[in-house]
C-alpha cells in the first residue's frame, strides 16, 4: 500500500490490550455510542411498543462481534440468526455497537451476565438492526512506544482530513492466500482452490500445522490426513473428512467451510483490485479529481454519501471524493479495473461464480480517498489518537499513515 503521507512516522505499537483500542459506533442519526453511557430508544427515534425485535447497545471487551453475540444468543436459548448487527468490531478492542435480537424482551436481555459483555440499553422495536446500519465509527487509540511525536501534526496537516481508503490486510487472510483461492474459485478450478486452502504454509506459525500441510501436498491421501491434521484445524478436517469419501468433489468439500469464509475469498479479489487502483493513484501523486470519473458528495457528518454519486465534469465543488468500484458482475468498471482484472486472468463476469452461485458478487461503490473527521491527539507517556471514520474504512490503514505499521 502506497502512503499518501511522506517522511517518517512515529512508530510504536497498538492493541497491547483491549483497553488501548476503543471503538464507538456512530449510529445512522449521528449519535456516537459512547462507552460508559446507557442509551434509550428515544435517542434514535425508536419509541415502538410491542415490537417483535429488541434493539440494544452492546459493550464488549476482548470479544469479536460474532462470538459475543453467539454467547448472548446461547444464554437466551436463541440461534445466531435471531441476532442483527450493523458492523463487526475487532476482538482486541473495547467497543460499543448497535445490535438487535428477535422476540426476546428487553428485561430478559438485560438479565444476561457474561464476562466482559454489557448491555447498555435495550428497547422494543419494529425492525432489526441490519449490516450497514451505521454512519461510521469513532476510534480512540493508545500508541505505546512512539517516537518523533512532532510528526503527528505535520502528517495530519499533509493529509488534510483525507487518506487512501485501502482495505486492511486482515481482508486477505493471515496466510495471505485469500486472493489466490478466490481467483481459483472464480476460474472454476475448485481442486486448486481446495488444495491451496489445505496445503499452503505461507505465514503458518505452528510447526505441526506446517508439517501436516506439507505431508498432504506430497501424499494427497485425504483419509490418512485426518489422522495427522491437528485437531484445532477444524475447517480443514471437515474438508478432509468429506474428500476421504468423495475424493473428486472439491466444490462440496469447499462448501464444508462457512459461507462467510467462502465469500471472503471472492471479496478478497475485489478488495485486491480496489487496493491496486488506490495504490496506483497515490503512487502517481495525483490527488486531483479527474474529469469523467465518478465522485460523491459528503453527508452532514462529513462521510461519503453514496446516494449522491455522479460523473465529475470539472466544475470546482467542495467536499467531493473520487469513487471506485468494489467490482462485481453488475459494476460499470473503468479502464484501470478492467486492466487489473486481466492481470489476474479473470473477467468481470467471473463474479458470477461458476458452480458456486451462492458466492456471486453484484458489486458496490467505495471512495478511493476517504475522509477522517474530528482528529485529536494527546502526547504523554503514550500517544493517544482520536478520529472518526466512515463505515467500512479501516482504522489501521489511517494509523499506518502516522505510524508506519506495515512494510512498503
Amino acid at each position: 500500500m502506497e502512503r499518501r503521507a511522506t517522511g517518517g512516522g512515529i512508530g510504536g505499537t497498538i492493541k497491547s490490550s483491549a483497553d488501548d483500542f476503543l471503538v464507538e459506533e456512530i449510529a445512522t442519526n449521528g449519535t456516537v455510542l459512547e462507552l460508559g453511557r446507557h442509551f434509550s430508544g428515544s435517542e434514535f427515534g425508536d419509541t415502538s411498543e410491542g415490537g417483535r425485535f429488541t434493539r440494544f447497545v452492546l459493550k464488549k471487551r476482548d470479544w469479536n462481534t460474532v462470538q459475543a453475540l453467539k454467547a448472548i444468543a446461547n444464554k437466551l436459548g436463541r440461534g445466531i440468526r435471531s441476532i442483527g448487527f450493523a458492523g463487526t468490531k475487532d476482538r482486541t478492542s473495547t467497543s460499543a455497537q448497535m445490535c438487535s435480537i428477535f422476540e426476546v424482551p428487553p428485561d430478559r436481555l438485560n438479565s444476561v451476565s457474561i464476562k466482559d459483555i454489557e448491555i447498555c440499553g435495550a428497547w422494543q422495536s419494529q425492525s432489526p438492526v441490519k449490516m450497514g446500519d451505521l454512519l461510521g465509527n469513532r476510534f480512540t487509540v493508545k500508541v505505546r512506544g512512539a517516537s518523533n511525536t512532532g510528526e503527528i501534526g505535520r502528517i495530519s496537516s499533509e493529509l488534510n482530513g483525507r487518506f487512501p481508503n485501502y482495505f486492511g490486510e486482515q481482508r486477505f487472510g493471515f496466510r495471505s492466500n485469500n486472493v489466490a483461492i478466490g481467483v481459483d474459485i472464480m476460474k472454476g478450478d475448485l481442486e486448486s482452490a481446495a488444495l491451496l486452502y489445505l496445503t499452503d504454509t505461507t505465514n503458518e506459525k505452528n510447526e505441526d500445522a506446517v508439517n501436516a500441510r506439507i505431508r498432504l501436498a506430497d501424499e494427497r491421501d485425504f483419509g490418512k490426513a485426518i489422522g495427522y491434521f491437528p485437531k484445532y484445524l477444524k475447517y480443514e478436517r471437515s474438508m478432509l473428512d468429506y474428500l476421504s469419501r468423495f475424493p473428486a468433489d472439491y466444490g462440496n468439500a469447499l462448501r464444508k467451510l462457512p459461507r462467510s469464509l467462502l465469500l471472503m475469498f471472492v471479496h478478497s479479489v475485489d478488495s485486491y483490485i480496489f487496493n491496486k487502483e488506490v495504490g496506483e493513484r497515490v503512487e502517481a501523486g495525483d490527488q486531483a479529481l479527474r474529469i469523467g470519473e465518478m465522485v460523491c458528495r459528503v453527508d452532514t457528518y462529513g462521510f461519503p454519501d453514496y446516494t449522491n454519486v455522479f460523473e465529475y465534469d470539472g466544475e470546482a465543488m467542495p467536499g467531493l471524493f473520487p469513487v471506485g468500484n468494489i467490482v462485481g458482475y453488475d459494476s460499470q468498471i473503468n479502464d484501470t479495473e478492467r486492466r487489473i482484472l486481466a492481470d489476474l486472468g479473470i473477467g468481470q463476469q467471473d463474479f458470477r461464480v461458476r458452480g458456486m452461485p451462492e458466492l456471486n458478487c453484484k458489486g458496490a461503490k467505495r471512495v478511493l480517498i476517504a475522509p477522517f473527521v474530528d482528529f485529536q491527539y494527546t502526547i504523554g507517556e503514550e500517544v493517544t489518537l482520536r478520529f472518526g471514520l466512515p463505515s467500512g474504512s479501516y482504522a489501521t490503514v489511517l494509523l499506518d499513515q502516522f505510524m508506519r505499521l506495515s512494510p512498503h
